[in-house]
């Protein structure tokens, strides 16, 4: 537990902590500006942009979500070293200045999102600790004794007491650093505009698909059945992995293997309707899964069917088929014993992303390879 929210009088350690991920994220994007030949101070003029946008954005976006904290005193809302920035607004925000500025410098909106896109996962696992700071974005309670220490877990005050709950900030801090590692190490090799946006998506989706789970203050849809913030990952993750899938079957030459690759995605659907499902789990994470399993089922029977591929490349592409078969067994386990409800969800959200992260490891060189050899030809 924080010793106190201010760093010295009254400035607050989350305003520190959230300032100095964005320098952390404009010195990466300078670093990249010169790698990528783009013109000079670039990074200054779109950081003009991108700062107050992306903040108002992720003001609003939890604002809305969160309307009956603030209705009673508005001006409140203006209060944000307090806390309240969601990131999906901040990068709503963010992109649609970065799009306002592409258009004014007529440079790429997918280059300027290249350029920032780490730097903001660098941001992100900084700012994350703000959250310590200010004792929130914590998770379930822990009950365990021998998990009650940092950084598994975190003290937080309540009714007059400590209590000892899941330090979710930490969790997805460190993710973010991972990834933002994984993409600062392999970003020279993803030559096509925009990939290295779409893994940030991919990797950022992924993690917070999981961690928000085990969170005990997310924002909810209206109907307070959903949490908004997976909703959006498991879409961005969808969509990333959908384009990389395309991209891996759609070429120039004719793909004959629709129709086995049709079957197999039919046959996971088949098992998973057919076999118990997990006992109190969300419909709508089992809805997903089984879009994703069946989806991976396909592109990977197809690709491993196509004779434009080599020996390993085809092989390959049937890796994906890995987490959707463990999937499966999970699953079964989850409907033969009784688990708690939040435990079935969280293995559904895991299993989610380990195979969305397959696919996209998987899918992707084979599409990259494919995109470049269209442009070369």
């Amino acid at each position: 537990m924080p010793s106190s929210r201010y760093i010295f009088a009254s400035l607050p350690w989350y305003s520190v902590l959230v300032v100095s991920g964005i320098c952390a994220a404009i010195l990466w994007a300078m670093h990249e500006e010169k790698r990528m030949g783009l013109p000079k101070d670039t990074v200054v003029d779109l950081a003009l942009w991108l700062i107050p946008c992306g903040v108002i954005g992720a003001r609003l976006y939890y604002v809305a979500f969160a309307w009956d904290t603030f209705a009673a005193h508005p001006w409140s809302i203006f209060a944000i070293w307090n806390g309240g920035l969601a990131i999906y607004g901040g990068i709503i925000g963010g992109v649609l200045a970065a799009l306002v500025f592409s258009r004014r410098r007529h440079i790429s909106l997918l280059r300027l999102l290249d350029m920032v896109a780490p730097g903001v996962l660098l941001a992100q696992a900084i700012g994350r600790w703000g959250n310590f700071f200010n004792m929130e974005a914590y998770g379930l309670e822990v009950t365990n004794e021998a998990l009650q220490f940092f950084p598994f877990a975190v003290l937080i005050p309540e009714n007059g007491t400590y209590v000892w709950h899941m330090a979710t900030f930490f969790y997805e801090s460190m993710w973010n650093l991972m990834g933002f590692i994984a993409i600062a190490c392999t970003r020279k090799k993803m030559r096509r505009s925009g990939d290295i946006l779409f893994w940030y998506l991919l990797i950022y989706g992924g993690g917070r698909l999981i961690v928000e789970g085990l969170r005990l203050d997310s924002l909810m849809t209206t109907g307070g059945n959903a949490r908004v913030s997976q909703l959006l990952s498991v879409c961005l993750c969808l969509l990333v992995c959908g384009l990389y899938a395309w991209r891996a079957v759609e070429h120039k030459g004719k793909c004959h293997a629709w129709i086995p690759g049709g079957l197999a995605g039919l046959c996971v659907l088949a098992v998973c309707l057919l076999l118990p499902r997990p006992h109190e789990a969300f419909l709508g994470y089992e809805v997903v899964w089984m879009i994703i399993a069946c989806g991976s089922a396909v592109v990977s029977v197809m690709l491993a069917m196509d004779g434009g591929l080599s020996v390993k490349e085809r092989l390959a592409s049937l890796l994906p088929l890995l987490p959707v078969i463990f999937s499966l067994l999970v699953r079964q386990v989850l409907a033969l014993s009784s688990v708690a409800m939040w435990k079935n969800d969280l293995l559904l959200c895991i299993l989610l992303t380990v195979t969305l992260l397959a696919d996209g490891c998987c899918f992707y060189p084979i599409a990259n390879r494919r995109c470049l050899c269209q442009q070369d030809g």
